[in-house]
């Protein structure tokens, strides 16, 4: 019987682990893997980033089956990032450097689409109605 991959749950659950421990969770991204979006100006020669996930550093974090996704400031500008589960290499705590590296996973044939800015066509617009 085939399994999916575990990556995104075990991405979730040490991330929770890390945070619970009051420590700062950080996520190495393959930058150059399919369908990732991130600042390219603060990836290593290597093709790779590190990203800093806490509460307190990023906005909207969603840390899907598929994705992860959130807004971050670079520079004092806020981006929004997209990165397939595929393309994260590890998570880890940057105070003790305790967390897990994770086995190298092939490109789906089809990569995930990162959500459309308007949060999509069938989505409902916000409305405001008077009240009295």
């Amino acid at each position: 019987m085939s399994m999916s991959s575990s990556r995104s749950y075990m991405l979730r659950a040490l991330y929770e682990w890390i945070v619970d421990n009051s420590c700062t969770p950080y996520i190495l991204v393959n930058a150059k893997a399919t369908g990732v979006e991130v600042p390219q100006e603060h990836v290593n020669k290597e093709g790779q980033i590190v990203l800093n996930v806490s509460p307190t550093s990023v906005v909207g974090l969603e840390l899907g089956q598929e994705s992860v996704s959130f807004s971050a400031r670079f520079g004092g500008v806020s981006r929004d990032l997209f990165i397939p589960v595929y393309a994260v290499l590890g998570i880890y705590a940057r105070e003790n450097g305790q967390g897990m590296v994770f086995d190298a996973e092939p490109e789906p044939p089809t990569p995930p689409e990162p959500p459309a800015p308007d949060g999509g066509s069938d989505a409902k617009r916000p409305s405001l109605r008077v009240v009295k």
